[in-house]
């Protein structure tokens, strides 16, 4: 079988850009970091300049030029980019104000123009697949939050009442397209600025959260995923549009027809473990994650009493909230804190998929990893442990990258549908069982911090 993928995937942080071919290889990829955000004002997180557009042409252009295979064989683009995101745009498709990223408090109120001159409000997928194609549409699956949205239908509302509470009319809007559909083909102006083939169809896929389940094989309702990236949650799948209890709530999925229940999470996951790493290098200690995490390996269980609260970036129903270790008795180290911050945020996601997997009245069977804190032995074998299930890691790390090459696939005719695509594009790299002495020792540790964590949030309060 022939033919390769274009696989965008514009996260919080960096934009990378892969091309796969219909057995999930990648020949080429290029990661472009994003240049830090702009807070003009408290609550507020906007992408500087044209920062979202820019970093896509350049990880295009590297990928394409680190590629050796025919372009003419590149059959379509999966888009797929950061959810939460709203862009306000002029008539003519620019930016009439920063992109807000999915951290700014407007994002969870109705829309407010700031501008005179805003004609249309979409999210970046929109933003970025009408730079590409010209049109006006987007992926139906990355309106998540606060837009008048039939998560049932998977288009707009039909009910005059929602467009009242988002503050949107209906022509303020762009089409939807499920995932797989075609958004539109690149123009003569986008091939000029990313060299990719003029008429390209560019694809849509959904929210990068379902996009990488995809990615990720995640097809077993027994099953969970465990992004380790700049948000941590447990996420599972299934059929139905609402969630019956306040344990779970649900995203649009990457196939029509699928939904994804995520749990509570961590908002600044995998960040937290970065900010530590930095902040021991610069005094002049272990420089990379991975000497940490060797030194961490002989850290016992528990990393002797440190209990670590994930609150670096608190959540918006606690702004109040801190980021905390406490537990120090003269006998730990750097080592002990790199160890406590990754069982934290294990024994973090786990207690929200406890309770998602309660809600739905389903046992958990394995969990699948990924993001870039899946790379670590030791964060697999914590996993496995407070968990107490299998824990698996796919080839590609990026899942959501591979996500978006599955519906550029399905959407192109390479796979007949999403079931073959995952199948032959998919492959697990590492499966780590647990080890029963560690299931035992973190179900004291979890007892220690549920005990804990609440003292700790009654202080900020």
């Amino acid at each position: 079988m022939s033919g390769y993928m274009v696989a965008v995937d514009n996260g919080s942080q960096s934009t990378k850009v892969s091309i796969i071919d219909p057995d999930g290889v990648v020949h080429a990829s290029a990661r472009v970091a994003l240049r830090p955000y702009d807070a003009p004002a408290p609550g507020r997180w906007e992408h500087p300049g044209d920062d979202l557009w820019e970093s896509i042409v350049e990880a295009v252009r590297g990928a394409l030029a680190g590629f050796a295979g025919d372009p003419a064989e590149i059959r379509g683009l999966g888009l797929c980019t950061i959810r939460f995101c709203r862009a306000a745009l002029r008539d003519d498709g620019t930016l009439a104000q920063p992109v807000m990223s999915w951290m700014d408090e407007r994002v969870s109120r109705a829309h407010e123009a700031e501008s005179a001159d805003v004609r249309y409000v979409t999210t970046s997928s929109g933003y970025i697949a009408h730079r590409l194609t010209g049109e006006l549409r987007d992926a139906a699956g990355n309106y998540q939050g606060v837009w008048p949205i039939d998560t049932l239908t998977w288009d707009w509302s039909t009910d005059p009442a929602d467009y009242e509470r988002t503050g949107m009319h209906r022509d303020m809007l762009f089409d939807l397209v499920r995932p797989g559909g075609v958004l539109g083909t690149v123009t003569d102006e986008a091939a000029a600025q990313t060299g990719l083939p003029v008429g390209l169809p560019v694809i849509a896929t959904a929210n990068d959260k379902a996009v990488e389940a995809l990615g990720a094989g995640l097809r077993s309702q027994h099953d969970a995923l465990l992004s380790l990236g700049t948000y941590v949650a447990a996420m599972t799948v299934g059929r139905e549009s609402a969630s019956a209890d306040d344990a779970y709530w649900v995203n649009f999925g990457a196939e029509p027809g699928r939904y994804l229940y995520e749990s509570d999470g961590v908002r600044r996951g995998m960040w937290t473990v970065s900010w530590y790493r930095d902040l021991i290098s610069s005094a002049g200690g272990a420089a990379s994650e991975h000497e940490l995490g060797i030194g961490a390996e002989s850290v016992p269980v528990g990393s002797g009493g440190l209990v670590v609260g994930l609150d670096w970036l608190a959540p918006s129903d606690a702004p109040e909230r801190r980021g905390a270790i406490v537990g120090f008795d003269g006998t730990q180290g750097t080592f002990h804190v790199f160890r406590a911050i990754l069982e934290a945020l294990a024994i973090a996601s786990a207690e929200g998929a406890d309770r998602t997997f309660e809600a739905l009245g389903r046992d958990l069977g394995e969990l699948v990893v990924t993001g870039g804190g899946a790379s670590s032995a030791l964060m697999l074998r914590i996993l496995a442990g407070v968990y107490g299930v299998p824990v698996r890691r796919p080839v590609l790390t990026d899942a959501a990258g591979m996500g978006a090459a599955i519906c550029a696939a399905v959407a192109t005719g390479i796979h007949p549908d999403f079931d073959s695509a995952v199948a032959a594009m998919v492959r697990v790299d590492v499966r780590v069982a647990p080890d029963p002495a560690w299931v035992e020792a973190y179900a004291a540790v979890r007892e220690r911090y549920r005990e804990l964590l609440p003292r700790l949030h009654a202080i900020y309060r």
